[in-house]
């Protein structure tokens, strides 16, 4: 009755059944606890019949080549986006959709190699949000473009620079679709989850010495979780440890307001699409929403208002104190992590919704579960010991997040944050793709690099940072963002979104350097007085020499070598120069 099509469900789908059978079968509690799920399930052969009476079929298996993988991408995806369903397909279609009524769907992809072991696809395939409002002729019709948009996300330029990184290009990979019931309640003219959010059952990254890696981490928001999974550069989220909720990464009550959610992701049934509406604005129009139990009053703000005899007009900051604080919702997600990482034999990375119920009891949606790429150990290394001042390059207290390194660097890129601030955004946009360039003249695990650059690596928003896409810097050892364009630099803009999985599905160690800060230091002098690479290994990157520099120590300094020594527990991270002599012993 769930199933449309033959064929298989796919990765997605299952890893959702399989997580809920497991956490039913360990503990009646569950039952009480869980969400009943409502999905349907279209399956993987459907996705084929598509391709054949579209004619797409050819067109897909030549981008399977990898002489030539990447061309006519853009032409077959247009090819797809425009094609037609058969009629019997549709009449099932449409009975699903009647099912389902007016009630808010999601349509995921589902593949089959998607949330597997060892390839987990992190971001690379659409999902979809559908407010479905209106005529049943207009749902259909925005259901039926849904779909499309997940089978042509299969062979995007991610998906394929994944794939052929991942030696997976030439395998089949069928495509199946996992509807979804969204998981809230309408609220005024919005539908939301009260809370969504990623919860990973290895922390990767320890703030502070009384963390426990192995006890997992979740990031919370209020409302739809695609602000949890996808990377927002102008917002925060909740970040906790499940052993030590309590503890902040903020250090401050100012710090603490400044960097809580702003934003909120919503289906907006008014004008029947998602949309995201600033939480000062939202929280007077959720009516009946219990904002309390996910949002404290600013006190101090409240005082200096007064003070001023001023009135406060918003004075509400997402902390999420009450459901942490006041009920077992971290107790049951710490098990639930345990739970399911003991039945998969690694670590694993669920996405969930949780909504109040009556008083504190709630109800966990769990809408996803994978395996998480990670190594299980975050151990502490060695300290360099004391280094000259003339061979520091760089110091930084953090953040630092990954596993401890400490390795001879061959390569720096490092943007420099002045030039690259004065530029307009055409020529960021350019800068990124000659980033992208040069990670193209070295293999994953053959060069060893450090990647810095001001703001923020692969935002949206090239005023933020450089623009890049993932596939533009997966050969990368270590990526550093200094925090000199975006002020408001913590690590939880990117700690368990897609594009956090994979650098740690990668193994690559990330860290920020916060120059003003004390701890922290960052010798420029450095990269102006050793040759930059950067035209001898791209050509065409002429006149941007001053922006990017390339240091290759070989070539500008054979005599010596840089070590990097970063430390996840301790939070402390080093680079420097050594004597080649020493660097061999």
């Amino acid at each position: 009755k769930r199933l449309i099509g033959t064929g298989f469900i796919g990765g997605k789908s299952v890893g959702m059944l399989l997580a809920q059978a497991i956490l039913r079968k360990t503990d009646p509690k569950w039952n009480d606890i869980l969400e009943p799920q409502d999905s349907f399930y279209i399956g993987s052969e459907i996705f084929y019949t598509f391709l054949v009476i579209n004619d797409c079929w050819w067109m897909r298996r030549h981008l399977s080549h990898p002489a030539t993988f990447l061309e006519g991408v853009e032409a077959t995806q247009q090819k797809i986006l425009s094609g037609n369903f058969p009629d019997y397909i549709v009449e099932q279609f449409k009975s699903m959709l009647n099912y389902y009524g007016q009630s808010p769907i999601i349509v995921r992809s589902s593949s089959l190699q998607e949330d597997a072991y060892g390839n987990s696809f992190s971001g690379k395939y659409e999902s979809v949000f559908l407010a479905n409002q209106g005529q049943p002729e207009e749902r259909l019709r925005n259901f039926l473009e849904a779909i499309k948009k997940v089978y042509a996300s299969t062979i995007g330029k991610d998906a394929l620079t994944y794939r052929k990184s991942r030696g997976l290009l030439d395998s089949d990979e069928q495509m199946a679709i996992l509807v979804q019931r969204v998981s809230g309640s309408l609220y005024g003219d919005y539908f939301i989850p009260q809370a969504a959010g990623v919860g990973f059952s290895f922390n990767t990254f320890v703030w502070d010495k009384r963390i426990d890696p192995k006890a997992g981490l979740l990031r919370l928001v209020l409302g739809l979780g695609t602000r949890a999974v996808d990377r927002r550069d102008d917002d925060y989220t909740r970040i906790l440890a499940l052993n030590k909720p309590e503890l902040r990464v903020e250090h401050s009550l100012d710090e603490i307001s400044k960097n809580s959610q702003q934003r909120i992701d919503v289906l907006d049934l008014r004008i029947n699409r998602f949309t995201t509406y600033p939480f000062r604005q939202l929280h007077k129009e959720l009516v009946g929403f219990p904002i309390e139990k996910f949002a404290v009053h600013d006190e101090e703000l409240i005082q200096r208002m007064a003070d001023l005899n001023r009135e406060v007009d918003f004075s509400w900051v997402l902390t999420f104190e009450h459901l942490l604080s006041k009920t077992n919702f971290t107790k049951d997600m710490a098990e639930m992590l345990a739970v399911l990482q003991n039945a998969y034999q690694c670590p694993v990375d669920i996405e969930f919704t949780v909504n109040f119920t009556d008083d504190d009891s709630y109800n966990i949606n769990l809408l996803q579960c994978r395996p998480f790429q990670v190594k299980r150990e975050i151990k502490s290394i060695k300290a360099p010991g004391e280094i000259p001042e003339e061979n520091l390059i760089l110091q930084t207290e953090g953040p630092i997040i990954g596993t401890s390194l400490a390795v001879t660097i061959d390569r720096i890129i490092y943007i420099e944050p002045k030039i690259y601030g004065q530029l307009p955004v055409r020529e960021r946009h350019a800068i990124a793709r000659i980033i992208g360039k040069l990670n193209q003249t070295q293999q994953k695990g053959e060069f060893k690099t450090l990647l810095m650059g001001p703001g923020r690596w692969g935002t949206s928003s090239p005023s933020l940072g450089i623009p890049v896409n993932f596939a533009e810097i997966n050969n990368v050892t270590i990526i550093c963002e200094m925090a000199e364009m975006h002020e408001g630099l913590i690590p939880d803009v990117s700690l368990g979104t897609h594009f956090f999985n994979n650098l740690v599905e990668l193994e690559m160690l990330y860290f920020a350097i916060h120059p003003q800060k004390e701890g922290n230091i960052l010798k420029r002098d450095f990269f102006r007085s050793h040759t930059n690479q950067l035209l001898s290994l791209v050509p065409d990157a002429e006149g941007y020499e001053e922006t990017i520099k390339v240091i290759d120590i070989n070539e500008s300094d054979p005599m010596k070598s840089i070590v990097v020594n970063f430390n996840a527990l301790t939070q402390k991270g080093y680079c420097y120069l050594i004597d080649k002599e020493i660097s061999a012993l």
